[in-house]
C-alpha cells in the first residue's frame, strides 16, 4: 500500500538536486529527494570550485569559500605562468559543508530528504510513477544521481559513455604552496586528457588529478614530481577520494513523460573542463520552476522549454578531442609562457574576459588604476 502520494520527488542529493528541490519546494510542491548515501555530504566525490559564473547563480554562505584570483599554469618540465583577468576570481569549497548547507536550504523550503537507500524500482501507474520500495508515489521523477545514473537507467534515457577518472587527496596543510593560486599541470604522461591540480579550500589544500579512458590516473607518480614545490611528505593527509567526470556532452534523451535527468546524470558538464556545478545549480533551478510550472500552471512539459536553454558545447566537444589525443609534453614545454598559449589558457579558465594580449602586468597595471 502507497502510504505517501508528493508532487516531485529527487533521486540524488547531489548540488543539481537540492537546488531542484529547493526551487520547487518554494513554488509550493511537495518534495522529497532520496539519496543512497548516509548523509547528503557523505562520499563527496567534486573538489567543489566554483567558477565566478557559479558563484553568481546561488548566494553562498562565505564561510564554505576561498576566493582564488589567479591560476598558475605549469609545463610538464615545472615552468609556470601566472595567469589572472579584471574581476575574476574562483571559490574553492569546503564542499562537504556546502552541500549540508544546501540540504538544510531545502529542508527550510519544505523538502523531505530520505538517506541511507538506493532506488531499485520504479513503476510507472497511469500519470504517476511509484517507487515501492519507499511506499511513495510521485506525479513527476528527477533523477540527479549521478554519472552512472539509475534513473536513466530504470527509464531507457541517455546515459553518460564518456568519462575522465579522478583521484584527489586533502592535505591539512601545505606551507610551501602560494595559497592565493589555483595551480594547474599540463602534463600528457601524468594527466592524458585533462590535468593535474593543487587548490587551496578552506582550511585545507585539495591535490589530485584526472585522466581519460586511455590513461590510469597515477596520483602518486604527480606527488613525486611535484614534491619539491609543494612538499607533501610533510604534510598531514585529511582524505582521499576517486569520481568519474562524464565528458560526452548532454546525453540524449534526457528526459521522458514525467520523468528528467539533471546535473551529471544529463551530461550539464563542461566536456572541456570537467566543471559541472554552475550548470548544476543554473539548470537544477530551471529544472525545479518548470516542473512547478507543468504542475500547478499546466505549462509545457519542462524539457521542451529546458532543451531550448541548454548550451550545445559544440566547441568544448571539439576541443576535447584535442584534449584526448594528448598534445605531447614537448609541445607544452615550448608553448608555456608564448603570447598564443597565454591568451588560449585564459580564454579556458577566465572566458570572455580574457583578451589578446592581455599579460598579466598589464592586468596588475589596471588592478593599480582602479586602487588608485
Amino acid at each position: 500500500m502507497i502510504t505517501q502520494e508528493v508532487d516531485l520527488v529527487i533521486v540524488g542529493a547531489s548540488f543539481a538536486g537540492l537546488i531542484c528541490a529547493r526551487s520547487a519546494a518554494l513554488r509550493g510542491l511537495k518534495v522529497v529527494i532520496i539519496d543512497s548515501k548516509s548523509d547528503p555530504s557523505a562520499r563527496i566525490h567534486t573538489t567543489g570550485i566554483l567558477v565566478k559564473e557559479a558563484a553568481g547563480e546561488v548566494e553562498t554562505p562565505a564561510k564554505f569559500s576561498r576566493v582564488i584570483h589567479g591560476v598558475r599554469l605549469y609545463s610538464p618540465s615545472l615552468n609556470s605562468i601566472d595567469l589572472r583577468a579584471p574581476g575574476y576570481y574562483f571559490l574553492t569549497t569546503d564542499t562537504a559543508g556546502l552541500v549540508r548547507w544546501l540540504a538544510d536550504e531545502a529542508r527550510n523550503a519544505g523538502a523531505e530528504i530520505i538517506c541511507g537507500k538506493k532506488v531499485e524500482v520504479a513503476l510507472r501507474e497511469a500519470d504517476k510513477i511509484v517507487l515501492p520500495q519507499f511506499d511513495v508515489k510521485t506525479r513527476y521523477l528527477v533523477g540527479a544521481d549521478g554519472a552512472r545514473s539509475t534513473v536513466a537507467k530504470l527509464f531507457n534515457l541517455g546515459r553518460n559513455e564518456k568519462f575522465l577518472t579522478g583521484l584527489e587527496i586533502e592535505y591539512q596543510d601545505l606551507p610551501k604552496a602560494d595559497p592565493d593560486l589555483l595551480h594547474c599541470f599540463l602534463d600528457t604522461k601524468l594527466a592524458r586528457g585533462y590535468l593535474a591540480w593543487v587548490a587551496p579550500a578552506p582550511g585545507y589544500f585539495q591535490v589530485g588529478l584526472a585522466t581519460n579512458a586511455n590513461a590510469k590516473p597515477d596520483l602518486k607518480a604527480f606527488l613525486n614530481h611535484t614534491e619539491a614545490i609543494f612538499g607533501y611528505s610533510s604534510a598531514t593527509v585529511k582524505e582521499r577520494r576517486s569520481g568519474l567526470i562524464p565528458c560526452g556532452g548532454l546525453v540524449q534523451p534526457y528526459a521522458a513523460p514525467n520523468v528528467m535527468l539533471i546535473g551529471d546524470a544529463a551530461g550539464h558538464v563542461s566536456p572541456l573542463t570537467g566543471g559541472g556545478i554552475r550548470l548544476a545549480f543554473r539548470y537544477g533551478r530551471r529544472a525545479g520552476q518548470l516542473i512547478a510550472d507543468l504542475l500547478q500552471r499546466h505549462g509545457p512539459p519542462p524539457e521542451k522549454i529546458l532543451t531550448t536553454e541548454l548550451p550545445s558545447f559544440a566547441k568544448k566537444r571539439a576541443l576535447r578531442k584535442v584534449m584526448d589525443l594528448g598534445p605531447p609534453n614537448w609541445f607544452y614545454n615550448v608553448m608555456i609562457g608564448t603570447p598564443a598559449m597565454n591568451w588560449f589558457a585564459r580564454r579556458v579558465y577566465f572566458h570572455k574576459r580574457a583578451e589578446a594580449g592581455d599579460s598579466l602586468e598589464a592586468y596588475e597595471h589596471r588592478l593599480k588604476d582602479t586602487r588608485n
